[in-house]
């Protein structure tokens, strides 16, 4: 499978444009309640090796066995990608010598992953969309982590991660600016989520980035790429690939050559530092694990796997587009995350004329609800609106009993009160007048009082708006807005 070029922003240099190049390696933790090969937990906060086997720590005559939770997640993954599952594929030895890694080696695969290729879809600004190419995806453990702040003369190793299956997706070199890699990295993330196989959580480390960047004139040859290690906040990456671009160009530009060289980011001055040069770089000198034999399945198993599958993002986004007629951005929004798409889903079930209302409801979750979430710091699980309370609200106003602005004002008092949406219309009369008799006056009134704007209207009927605008005004947001409009229109003679 070959995803199509994309095109990015180019950056402007002293010597003309150039395009940005980036292929991203992800660590993604795969969600199971034991490591890769042993049995140990995989609870994230336990106190330093608490959580440790002897195969984690390579004790002599321990044997791993495979943990087959872990396959079938990395298998989902692969099938949420649109990736090719191979039934055949090889853990392998990657030996090197870290004090992190108690067997000297890492137990990885090399040359026969369990998922080939693949394509990932990202949405970028002004509704256009990006296809990211995914060369590859393997299963490999975690080596334990060096704890260098507890002491002045040594450093310590907490082996409790240790043997934590990872699956390290590859993409190719398809990505083109900053926000693509961002877009890449979000829609990853939300496809894992959705599947429940890596909770993408990456200030715990549950997901991380090592982004290769080069720099070459639009249409050229590749340049040589840098690699930045270890990235692990989404708004990080972005900044390290500007800086890194930039800072590439220059080099170039004024005569140098860039080395191939693995840095990281310090995000403190926003830049990134030289941590190792090429000629330092590892033979890891790979060869097939004795102690596991070949992983093979089965293309029924693979298929089954596949029937359970649950709806992901890009099926969702297309079915609230042509069953409810959304726009593009308001489904892609909605579908960004599993637990939001789950709530406008339920606000939906309690909907009595989905069809009817099923936009406005959508209007609703994004600009009041997630609008008010992000404002006060909240996660959509701690939303003091529930979904049913919202559908009541929406189905009040697709009804015709409040308008809008009466909608804000029981929006305000669910937020901070709580209380049945309808129980509240009834008992605080909060319900708009529909009667025209009682509309006429307060329209009279308006226009007996405004004879230069009736003239202006009558000129220009869109100017009849300012009309409906005092009418809303003077009734306390309580008449129905329709009526309001038709009766303006009869009395303007427009």
């Amino acid at each position: 499978m070959n995803a199509p070029i994309n095109s990015g922003k180019l950056i402007k240099g002293q010597t003309g444009d150039w395009e940005v190049v980036i292929g991203m390696e992800i660590h993604a933790q795969v969600t199971s309640n034991s490591k890769l090969f042993s049995g140990a937990s995989t609870a994230f906060g336990g106190e330093p090796n608490t959580q440790v086997s002897l195969v984690d720590v390579a004790m002599p005559g321990m044997l791993p066995v495979i943990n087959e939770e872990c396959v079938r997640q990395a298998v989902r993954t692969g099938l949420g990608l649109n990736a090719t599952i191979n039934l055949r594929s090889v853990f392998d030895r990657k030996n090197y010598f870290y004090p992190d890694l108690a067997q000297g080696y890492q137990i990885s695969q090399y040359k026969s992953p369990v998922v080939g290729e693949g394509e990932v879809i990202v949405d970028l600004d002004g509704g256009k969309t990006a296809a990211i190419g995914i060369e590859r995806l393997h299963l490999e453990q975690d080596p334990g982590k060096m704890l260098h702040d507890q002491s002045p003369s040594q450093s310590f190793i907490d082996f409790n991660r240790s043997g934590v299956a990872l699956m390290e997706i590859v993409s190719k070199p398809d990505i083109r600016d900053a926000e693509q890699a961002k877009a890449y990295v979000t829609k990853l993330r939300s496809i894992m989520r959705y599947l429940g196989t890596c909770d993408g959580d990456m200030e715990k480390g549950s997901l991380r980035a090592d982004v290769n960047v080069s720099v070459r004139k639009p249409g050229g040859p590749l340049g040589t790429r840098c690699e930045i290690k270890n990235m692990n906040s989404i708004t990080f990456i972005g900044q390290a690939i500007e800086y890194e671009a930039r800072r590439q160009i220059e080099i170039i530009e004024d005569g140098g050559q860039i080395e191939q060289e693995t840095r990281r980011f310090d995000p403190n001055k926003g830049e990134t530092r030289s941590l190792r040069s090429k000629e330092e770089a590892h033979d890891y000198r790979y060869f097939p694990d004795p102690d596991l034999l070949p992983l093979e399945f089965t293309q029924a198993w693979v298929d089954g796997l596949k029937a359970e599958l649950p709806e992901l993002p890009d099926q969702k986004k297309v079915r609230f587009i042509e069953g409810l007629g959304l726009s593009p951005y308001d489904a892609s929004v909605l579908v960004a995350e599993r637990e939001s798409a789950a709530f406008y889903e339920t606000v939906l079930a309690g909907l009595a004329d989905k069809a009817r209302d099923g936009k406005l409801a959508a209007n609703w979750v994004i600009n009041e609800l997630f609008g008010r979430l992000n404002k006060e710091g909240r996660d959509i699980s701690a939303s003091p609106v529930s979904a049913a309370q919202l559908a009541a609200i929406v189905g009040l106003i697709g009804e015709g009993t409040i308008s809008g602005k009466i909608a804000k004002d029981l929006f305000e008092i669910v937020w901070t009160e709580g209380g049945d949406p309808r129980e509240l219309v009834e008992t605080r009369g909060m319900k708009q007048v529909t009667d025209l008799g009682a509309i006429e006056k307060v329209v009279d009134d308006i226009i007996a009082a405004n004879p230069d704007k009736v003239a202006q209207a009558k000129a220009k009927p869109q100017l009849a708006g300012w009309f409906v605008g005092q009418v809303m005004k003077q009734s306390g947001g309580k008449a129905n807005p329709q009526a309001v409009n038709d009766l303006l229109k009869a009395k303007l003679g427009i």
